[in-house]
């Protein structure tokens, strides 16, 4: 029996500290935590700085992931501890490997109206979760690959184009823009399951309608040679791919684990830094200025963390203290 295309919705979370934005998020949800080894997908805008405030999120740690950022329209400042300053932009890509631990702020710049865009997240697998923390940002090129289709490839390769941004697990990231009625083919690895969000207009995923927002799931061995094609209106979409991921963990505010224990230490070495000390675990951003001078963590909860698959049963997924970006 061939499996069929799985529509997630998504729900509005609030981020980033004292001054919240909301977002929409469909990964994790009940019943689905990863997407190959894609575990965190946000959704935001596109909104009017000038109402809304725009973003603010002050310094905050993470351990065991990579972040990307991707931006549809504004921008946003990264600091991080290891001292890099870099600016996204539409059509660019920010991707930092927290590894053992590393703390970064993210800023609407100024120059921004409109932000709009999404936060991904990446876990690392158990024999990477403790590498050396890097950051990398690089602007991929556009291709064509079918009549009426755009494409950036910003992780991973796909039609020809390969980033060089570096990853600890097979994975895929793409934008794809696609005129009124155009059709494309993702040759993907065959060993790849594939998520399609849905950005702007509408799309069909091998016969399925998508809506805005909403996130479209194939699993491993039928997503070569999976099908899109734009309604009436065109349509904008990030694809996501990559190779099963089959390691439990504990993904808990900001930190993946292993185990309540690892996330417990993760979180118990961030609040040793509260004085400023560069030379902890997660270091210090320098150069940060706003409402707060960093984020502290949550209490955790009066229960055991229990680890999580990619087919954990139902859980109160709002229960838990929303991730910084």
């Amino acid at each position: 029996m061939v499996e069929p295309v799985l529509v997630l919705r998504p729900r509005e979370v609030p981020l980033g500290g004292p001054r919240a934005m909301t977002v929409r998020r469909t990964l994790p949800t009940r019943g689905r935590s990863f997407v190959g080894a894609w575990c965190f997908l946000d959704h935001y805008g596109p909104d009017d700085v000038t109402r809304t405030g725009g973003m603010d999120v002050p310094p905050h740690p993470h351990c065991a992931l990579a972040t990307v950022s991707w931006l549809f329209s504004g921008e946003v400042e990264h600091r991080d501890s290891l001292g890099t300053v870099a600016t996204v932009r539409p059509g660019e890509v920010n991707l930092m490997t927290a590894g053992r631990g590393i703390s970064h702020s993210e800023v609407s710049t100024g120059a921004t109206t409109v932000l709009h865009g999404a936060q991904l997240w990446v876990v690392l697998p158990q024999a990477a979760a403790d590498v050396e923390p890097r950051f990398e940002h690089h602007v991929p090129p556009t291709i064509d690959p079918a009549p009426g289709v755009e494409a950036q490839v910003f992780v991973g390769s796909l039609w020809g184009s390969a980033s060089p941004v570096r990853v600890e697990s097979a994975l895929l990231g793409a934008e794809v823009r696609l005129a009124r009625g155009a059709t494309v083919a993702l040759p993907v690895d065959e060993a790849f399951e594939v998520g399609v969000l849905v950005d702007s207009g509408s799309v069909t995923v091998d016969g399925t309608p998508v809506a805005a927002a909403e996130l479209a799931v194939v699993e491993a061995g039928r997503a070569t040679g999976l099908v899109l094609e734009a309604g009436p209106e065109g349509a904008r979409v990030l694809v996501l791919g990559g190779e099963p991921f089959t390691e439990e963990i504990v993904m808990w505010w900001n930190f993946i684990g292993r185990d309540h224990e690892e996330v417990a230490a993760a979180r118990a070495a961030w609040e040793a830094g509260a004085s400023g000390d560069a030379s902890g675990r997660f270091g210090r951003v320098d150069g940060y200025v706003g409402p707060v001078a960093r984020i502290p963590a949550p209490a955790l909860p009066g229960v055991r963390l229990k680890p999580r698959s990619n087919r954990s049963p139902s859980r109160d997924l709002a229960a838990e203290p929303p991730p910084m970006s």
